[in-house]
């Protein structure tokens, strides 16, 4: 069992600050003032994660997504489609935003309960597979952050300008992993099919003192907590007239947005449109406050762990650490084996950061400043693009290597293992291959 995700971030912070004090003779209390410093650097990216995460779990659990994942139910009888189903459709909500592992599990958590010879343990390591491809998605992290005005990396002179999600997103690379995910994973968790006599369907798994229950909805909650004579607080809460006017202003600013600037997407635009999208779908002000109140349960590790990957970051920055281990990277390193390298960076140093945007504050101004190294001979565009590339890279190393490592179970457990006796190391062997 591995210790909690926090000890690796205290326990990175040892190694920054020992690595500072012996290799580029960084004092004591200086670099303890660099881990100050760098504290508060994320601040607002923090921020901006925890948005992503409650505005796209918000829409995962609203009216419409319900309505149609019970459409999609009465539609697959068959085990086998059931498993390459949901991957496809996982992928494809990952796509969209890493905070709708969500609505996957509730679509595989409804199948499983209405299909026959469903193997539970398969079904929630599709649910998981299907988180893959997140990074390179409308809520990656990287390409959010490199299109993002006056990010981490331009604040700390890393990033002269931001990246557009033209050579990040929609580069040529990108979207041809993105299909070959979107054809692989299904077709791989359909071939790992049990066989009938091992197969362990979603009753056998209920712990004995549970039973399948249907939780309550966002929409029953909120009217559980109003009050039962008519008074104008309740009014207000349950008013659609209000959430209409305010979603419409939300919409004229993103539609004028996308037809003035084109597919210009970061972090701010994706939170806007997600809370936009949300209050559309839970229809009064009341069942979104419901709904972003479920959601924050999941938000603890994102709040607690990112002011200490900024002290990491600072030292890496204010004592020269980061600019000395870029220069040594970019001398064992060349322009072709470099995005590669940092594939693997990104799969290794997610074991101990298991949060893109965290790994990111870690790591990304170490990456982009090894690329500038190396391509300080390229004309700038070319650099702009190589840089991307390695960026994507990380991205792409940090969501491998959540198949083999646990971490983000949590985001999705709470639904898919809700009263059964189901533990990560029920699913971490499908998902390792």
């Amino acid at each position: 069992m591995l210790p909690d995700s926090f000890i690796f971030a205290i326990l990175l912070t040892f190694l920054a600050a020992i690595m500072a004090w012996g290799f580029v003779d960084a004092k004591p209390f200086g670099i303890v003032q660099a881990w100050y410093k760098g504290f508060w650097i994320l601040l607002g990216f923090a921020m901006q994660m925890v948005l992503i995460l409650v505005t796209g779990y918000a829409i995962a659990i609203s009216p419409p997504a319900e309505k149609f994942l019970d459409w999609l139910a009465t539609k697959i009888k068959s085990p086998i489609a059931v498993y390459g189903i949901v991957t496809l459709l996982g992928c494809v909500f990952s796509l969209i935003s890493w905070g709708w592992i969500v609505l996957t599990a509730v679509l595989g958590r409804e199948l499983a309960r209405r299909v026959k010879k469903v193997d539970y343990r398969l079904l929630a390591a599709c649910v998981y597979t299907s988180f893959l491809p997140w990074h390179g998605g409308l809520s990656g992290t990287i390409p959010l952050v490199l299109n993002t005005p006056n990010n981490f990396l331009i604040k700390t002179k890393v990033l002269t300008e931001t990246i557009p999600t033209t050579i990040t997103l929609l580069s040529p690379m990108n979207i041809a992993v993105a299909l070959g995910l979107l054809i692989v994973l299904p077709a791989l968790m359909m071939l790992m099919k049990p066989s009938d006599e091992h197969v362990v369907e979603h009753n056998d798994m209920l712990s004995d003192e549970h039973k399948a229950t249907k939780p309550m909805t966002v929409a029953e909650e909120a009217e559980s907590l109003s009050l039962k004579e008519s008074n104008l607080s309740d009014i207000l809460n349950n008013s659609t007239i209000i959430m209409i006017i305010i979603s419409l202003g939300g919409l004229w600013f993103l539609v004028n947005h996308f037809y003035t600037k084109g597919f210009d997407v970061n972090l701010n635009i994706m939170n806007f449109l997600f809370i936009t999208i949300g209050m559309i779908c839970h229809k009064t002000p009341f069942r979104y406050v419901v709904a972003t109140k479920r959601s924050c349960s999941n938000v603890s590790g994102i709040v607690l762990q990112f002011p200490f990957y900024a002290g990491i970051m600072g030292i890496m920055v204010h004592t020269g650490l980061g600019n000395a281990i870029a220069m040594w990277i970019a001398g064992t390193a060349t322009i072709a084996t470099f995005p590669f390298i940092s594939f693997l960076i990104g799969g290794f140093v997610n074991f101990f950061v298991p949060s893109g945007g965290g790994e990111w504050a870690v790591v990304g101004s170490t990456i982009v400043g090894a690329a500038n190294t190396l391509g300080a001979n390229m004309a700038p565009d070319q650099l702009t693009s190589f840089i991307a590339r390695c960026s994507m890279a990380i991205g792409y190393g940090d969501a491998w290597t959540n198949m083999i490592q646990p971490f983000w179970t949590l985001a999705f457990f709470p639904i898919i293992a809700a009263g059964t006796k189901m533990q990560a190391r029920d699913i971490m062997g499908y998902t390792f291959v």
